[in-house]
């Protein structure tokens, strides 16, 4: 098997760290986002303990009957708030739905910023208010470490260290919940059903909380498919397009997937929270001048990030 940059980075070297480890921070989440797109990260300021909160709730909720979280699925919203059932969201190229359900939880503007009407208000599950209370915990803190990330980020590209901070203030950034539900009927699945289809993220960075179980695997560049495994509390990181597009194919936008396990397994559940950094709508995808030169050519046209989510969002199936 090739060797794969997927290195794992203390970020209070960046927080905290003399002027050195700060540098080196940067250069090591830029080499790796440059080579793979993913990196994992240690020392992020979430708590094993929220961890296991946060799982025990989300477990709790995919528990509830089929027509409780039926009630939650709001028509119109492109599964951007809420419940969204199982078999609904298809991967891009591929024509067999996800095995999986999720809930998603977005932004809570708590300023006058007049993107507030943008927004919908996000979905309180009345069976369950300890789920609301810590979700909402868990987008605000990963919402604060990605801004930190996205400060190494631009220090990488040479760009000013607050370069993101404006764009992703009150960003349309989305926390699913996901369940990866048991199959009881095993010869019931399609042989090119999987729990995730191959694909790239929408947005700007993902930050992952571990899973439940294995499964999670990126395409290396030369064509083999590797497994991403955190160390305990670990997040995995990984670039999203918008990203990969600001940067004119810099910083990779990596494909990944989410593959079945033993059948055996199948009869189990896997659960994961990724969380989806976005900016706002309005911010300028077009690829960043310093990104562009001769060996380099501008690869994208030119596009806001609000322009390229609904864009998207129609590709996978989730709007129409």
């Amino acid at each position: 098997m090739s060797t794969v940059n997927i290195p794992r980075l203390d970020l209070n070297n960046y927080l905290n760290g003399t002027a050195e480890q700060r540098k080196q921070f940067s250069d090591d989440i830029g080499r790796a986002f440059n080579e793979t797109g993913f990196v994992t990260i240690t020392n992020h300021g979430l708590s094993k303990q929220l961890i296991e909160q946060l799982y025990t709730q989300v477990k709790a909720l995919f528990a509830e009957p089929d027509a409780v979280k039926a009630k939650y699925e709001i028509p119109g919203l492109a599964g951007q708030r809420g419940y969204t059932g199982k078999e609904k969201e298809t991967a891009k190229g591929f024509t067999k739905p996800d095995l999986k359900e999720f809930w998603q939880i977005g932004q809570t503007v708590e300023d006058n910023d007049p993107v507030k009407d943008i927004y919908p208000d996000n979905v309180q599950v009345d069976e369950l208010p300890e789920f609301n209370a810590v979700t909402l915990e868990i987008y605000k803190k990963l919402e604060a470490i990605g801004k930190q990330l996205l400060r190494a980020i631009s220090v990488y590209l040479n760009l000013p260290e607050d370069y993101f901070d404006g764009k992703v203030h009150n960003g349309n950034s989305i926390l699913r919940t996901l369940h990866y539900f048991p199959i009881a009927d095993l010869d019931a699945i399609p042989d090119d059903a999987v729990r995730a289809g191959a694909h790239e993220d929408i947005n700007l960075i993902t930050l992952l909380i571990g899973a439940s179980a294995d499964g999670l695997e990126v395409l290396t560049r030369e064509g083999s498919w590797y497994p991403v495994k955190a160390h305990g509390e670990d997040l995995v990181v990984n670039v999203g397009d918008m990203l990969q597009r600001l940067t004119n194919n810099k910083l990779k936008s990596t494909t990944h997937r989410v593959v079945n396990p033993p059948r055996e397994l199948m009869k189990t559940s896997r659960f994961s929270v990724p969380f989806f950094l976005h900016p706002k709508s309005d911010m300028d995808l077009t690829s960043l001048e310093s990104c562009i030169d001769v060996e380099h050519p501008k690869l994208y046209t030119d596009i806001t990030a609000g322009e390229y989510l609904d864009e998207r969002l129609r590709e996978i199936g989730l709007k129409k």
